[in-house]
């Protein structure tokens, strides 16, 4: 925990030192569930409309589940099979079915827009066989469902007599050359949203993507999975916005999953500490990285829910008070790594500097870890066989490591009278279980067809 705290104190006075334009603007981020068809497109036109007469920079996320349909084209491209043409093709008719309800038959503005999208996007496939870096290609498709609903929404908006600026993120979010987890270059960005994009925002509404940037030489890459809330705090945190506005499907931040447990309720405020750990150890609601920007240039957050509008939310801010109601956060498809020295020596520092270097370099991230004489054990998200490469990098060092699937993380965090381990963890099979100050996580392997609702 101490170097949790010592790396986010570190990053409060990196974006303290950063000069940002103070525009007396708010900043709304709308999710992909917000957008899912038609409908929510007006919906979400409804809600900015109601805000019409104050300065607002609009951040879009890919339309429902479009991100999961373009990782199915990056699959089949990588892969160098006939489906990616298929997959392609029911994205462009996806779009297609929304644009056909939002405006006439005869509004070529749009579907030129969308024509020119679909044009870049498969010639980004025809050419991704000269591709090797599966991340690289990655980057450089995903990107274009945050392009294609932001075009949409900014398109839709102007039919709505609501008058707008579309933006690429990209000229603005400067990043490393890291892709799928880039890291912001602060100076950079900072310079172009102060001296470009800010006399836009004073004089237009401004719609534009999330989870999209551009590295110092020139290439796509993201922020990471779910990075749209984040591009929002990088936006807000710059322009010095009055507050950032999350909108959701849920009426703010719950101490569980209400779909997992029936009691969870709404915690009203936040503190910014008490969100960033929720964050952390996975709560979905709030990214990791969105509250350390907001939290530096002491800019309240707000989550709130598009379905109803008059709901007040959460409010992260440093005024909220710590929370004294346990939560309950739940991460699925987890890994447990177990590394050990092959003369069962101890595991050193030498060790474990091996050990994380490792992880940076495969993008992996430990969400617990811990250490004994002769084993570092640590609990990693499971995707696409990322631990299978970093297995083999260990071997090459000398280090044997064992993987164990089919886990499931809970955390309590603010363990109080009202954490009940019967109720909450049940006869779940405990793999490891660590006690860490004001929280108490448990890895337990998962049942099979067997319903987790309390």
């Amino acid at each position: 925990m101490r170097t949790i705290g010592i790396y986010f104190a570190k990053q409060r006075k990196k974006f303290q030192l950063i000069d940002s334009k103070k525009i007396p603007m708010k900043i709304f981020k709308f999710g992909g569930a917000s957008i899912k068809d038609a409908e929510g497109f007006k919906n979400v036109s409804t809600i900015i409309k109601a805000h019409e007469s104050e300065s607002l920079l609009i951040v879009i996320s890919a339309i429902g589940k479009t991100t999961n349909a373009l990782e199915s084209v990056i699959k089949h491209c990588y892969a160098k099979n006939n489906q990616v043409h298929h997959a392609f093709q029911t994205i462009v008719d996806d779009h297609n079915k929304i644009a056909k309800i939002l405006f006439e038959s005869g509004h070529l503005a749009i579907k030129n827009a969308l024509e020119t999208l679909y044009v870049e996007l498969e010639n980004c496939i025809q050419s991704s066989h000269l591709q090797k870096d599966y991340d690289a290609l990655y980057d450089q498709i995903i990107v274009y469902g945050e392009l294609m609903a932001s075009t949409i929404m900014s398109h839709y908006l102007t039919t709505q007599s609501i008058k707008n600026q579309w933006i690429d993120a990209r000229d603005y979010i400067i990043t490393d050359q890291r892709y799928r987890d880039a890291r912001i270059q602060w100076v950079e960005t900072a310079e172009l949203i102060n001296t470009t994009l800010g006399p836009i925002a004073e004089k237009d509404l401004v719609i534009t993507q999330g989870f999209i940037g551009r590295s110092v030489g020139g290439e796509t890459t993201t922020l990471g999975r779910e990075g749209s809330d984040y591009s929002a705090a990088i936006f807000g945190s710059l322009l010095g916005a009055d507050s950032i506005s999350i909108w959701k499907d849920v009426v703010g931040v719950m101490n569980a999953d209400p779909n997992k447990f029936s009691n969870a309720e709404l915690i009203k405020e936040l503190s910014y500490n008490d969100a960033i750990e929720l964050a952390y150890y996975g709560a979905s609601v709030i990214h990791p990285k969105t509250i350390q920007p907001l939290k530096a240039k002491g800019i309240p957050l707000y989550v709130r829910s598009f379905i109803d509008v008059n709901e007040p939310g959460t409010k992260v801010s440093a005024q909220s008070k710590p929370i004294t109601i346990s939560c309950k956060i739940h991460k699925d498809n987890q890994i447990l790594l177990e590394i050990r020295t092959r003369d069962f020596t101890f595991i050193a520092e030498d060790h474990l500097k091996q050990i994380f270097q490792l992880l940076s370099e495969n993008n992996m991230r430990c969400n617990l870890m811990q250490n004994s004489a002769i084993c570092f054990r640590c609990v990693l998200d499971s995707k696409e066989n990322q631990h299978l490469a970093l297995i083999q990098q260990l071997e090459f060092l000398g280090l044997d490591a064992t993987c164990q699937s089919n886990l499931e993380l809970i955390s309590i965090y603010n363990t109080n009278s009202s954490f009940n381990k019967e109720e909450d963890i049940g006869n779940k099979d405990i793999v490891l279980q660590q006690n860490m100050g004001k929280s108490i996580h448990y890895l337990v392997r998962k049942p099979i067809n067997t319903d987790l609702k309390n």
